[in-house]
């Protein structure tokens, strides 16, 4: 079983998930927020596809800790994510990882016109990839 990693945004949802030993994440694909339904139904194809049994969902903070407005809409997504589907679901900080995702995906040479739609998954896989570190292995 894997750990499936949503970097939630207004406009694109980054997807990473976990290797079956849940010690490397790896970037997926993004996933337009919006409409709803169809970023549910791309979700429910990867949650069976994987075989998730875990959901980790990147909640923003600021840098004092504190939350923000963007946290109070990963919230509201969290909600409806756990009235539709039935893999439990986990909040995780995500403080900071899309800016070392463009820092990484700079440093990596990708060019700027290609990083808009690499920056969200691999802000995803470095949200995963600091809850897998934290696990005992």
């Amino acid at each position: 079983m894997r750990i499936l990693a949503i970097d939630h945004g207004t406009k694109r949802m980054g997807i990473a998930i976990s290797d079956e030993l849940k010690t490397i994440a790896q970037p997926v694909e993004f996933i337009p927020a919006e409409p709803f339904v169809e970023f549910l139904a791309r979700l429910k194809i990867l949650l069976r596809d994987k075989e998730v049994d875990l959901i980790l969902v990147g909640m923003p903070r600021n840098m004092d800790g504190s939350y923000g407005p963007a946290a109070l809409k990963v919230q509201d997504f969290v909600a409806a994510l756990r009235g539709a589907v039935t893999v439990p679901l986990k909040m995780w900080d995500e403080r900071l990882t899309s800016v070392q995702a463009n820092r990484f995906l700079i440093e990596a040479g990708v060019r700027r016109d290609q990083r808009k739609g690499k920056v969200d998954k691999t802000a995803a896989a470095i949200l995963l990839q600091s809850y897998l570190d934290s696990l005992p292995h």
